[in-house]
């Protein structure tokens, strides 16, 4: 997916509430009902859809977790699944 650049801007109503453009809620995959997550680095301010952010930390703490393990492959997975479902049916 290409990233896309644009600027769009929202009117602070008095209890600090902020429509977030249409636009915007596309470009990030927010619908209805979901979360965002605003990320403050000094005076920058981004707004990102949580689930993602939430998937993107988590890699981020998981890196180089299954190498550890041992698992370098998609087949080196399904051993893994296989062994584990194995284990707990025994």
């Amino acid at each position: 997916m290409a990233a896309i650049a644009f600027a769009n801007d929202a009117k602070v109503m008095s209890k600090g509430q902020v429509t977030i453009p249409k636009n915007v809620r596309a470009a990030l995959g927010i619908e209805t009902g979901d979360r965002v997550t605003f990320i403050v680095d000094g005076n920058n301010v981004r707004v990102v859809n949580s689930a993602v952010y939430a998937l993107m930390k988590f890699q981020e703490q998981m890196a180089g977790e299954a190498e550890k393990a041992g698992i370098y492959s998609e087949e080196d997975v399904a051993e893994w699944i296989t062994s584990s479902r194995n284990k707990e049916n025994a």
